[in-house]
């Protein structure tokens, strides 16, 4: 069973002006000559925590990690202006200029892998392979199902705090209710919208629940771009013309090398979504790990990406 590598400090931080009102936190870990890797994080608006650094051999990569527009230290915090799909595809383009890096490999979980699909459909020929996670098509479905009607059978007693937040005549579209209350003028009412929406998804993240995890996505600054910023993309559908955009564009990538790893009992992202795509791209190696949910911490999620990034390691030295 593969574990994270050691705990290491980035080489280099910086800030990268991306528009005239955002400007993004990124960071270099690793090998500065080794195999470039960018890292996109979930949420949207979660940010970066230190252990994301830790899925690639340091001596082999060179590991790019970065906030999303509004999240972590990206500023201004939990923004919503200029705050779409395409503004974060257009800023890895960026990064990847500003460093000087020809092509990458791409990694990223949840909404990461909904990013990462994104920006591989749209720039195919910096991508030198695809690393996925719990994976996230933002489909209607996908979206009715955690925050409408579906995960609420597997986790009732918890879903009760977070619908009881809402007036039961709102009910009807929780989605809409929370983001109301997120995007309001009266800051009290949008912390108490944040926290119950983070609860609610921290609560599900792992096949035993974790109260530590929960706590940390409850803390009031995290919660607020975390809620702010999924509420924002999941009610514009990531801002995708169509329903099925990622699934109706595989064919851009599927020359590309590919991993893409499912937890069995993933409860955010169910497998339906990474099954669908498996089927669209079956040239992806699929890989479901039968004890876990949707937390890159579980154990089994973290021995299959480690080993994903070894043999990519492995294959391209």
């Amino acid at each position: 069973m593969k574990t994270l590598y050691d705990p290491i400090e980035p080489y280099q931080q910086g800030m990268l002006k991306v528009s005239d009102i955002h400007d993004i936190y990124y960071e270099q870990c690793g090998n500065p000559n080794g195999q470039p890797v960018v890292f996109l994080h979930g949420g949207p608006g979660a940010g970066l925590v230190a252990n994301y650094r830790c899925f690639f051999d340091p001596e082999a990569y060179r590991i790019v990690l970065f906030d999303q527009r509004g999240a972590g230290n990206s500023v201004p915090h939990a923004s919503l202006e200029e705050n779409t799909t395409w503004h974060l595809v257009s800023d890895i383009e960026r990064l990847r200029q500003h460093l000087g890096i020809e092509k990458w490999m791409v990694f990223g979980g949840s909404w990461g892998s909904t990013l990462a699909l994104t920006y591989a459909q749209t720039h195919p020929e910096r991508v030198s392979a695809l690393v996925l996670r719990g994976v996230f098509l933002c489909r209607t479905k996908e979206i009715d199902w955690f925050y409408q009607e579906g995960a609420n059978a597997i986790f009732p007693d918890v879903w009760e705090q977070y619908e009881g937040l809402i007036p039961e005549p709102e009910r009807h579209n929780m989605l809409e209710a929370y983001y109301r209350r997120l995007t309001g003028e009266e800051e009290s009412v949008r912390l108490e919208a944040a926290r119950a929406w983070s609860v609610w998804e921290g609560s599900a993240l792992k096949l035993i629940p974790d109260q530590s995890l929960i706590d940390d996505f409850s803390e009031p600054h995290k919660a607020l771009a975390l809620a702010r910023i999924e509420a924002h993309y999941f009610i514009n559908n990531a801002f995708f013309e169509t329903d099925n955009y990622l699934l109706e564009n595989v064919d851009k990538i599927r020359h590309i090398p590919a991993v893409i790893v499912q937890g069995r009992y993933d409860i955010v992202c169910p497998m339906m979504s990474a099954w669908d795509l498996h089927r669209a791209w079956p040239e992806a190696e699929f890989i479901v790990v039968p004890d876990a949910g949707h937390s890159v911490t579980e154990p089994g999620i973290t021995n299959a990406l480690v080993d994903a990034t070894d043999r990519f390691r492995n294959q391209t030295t």
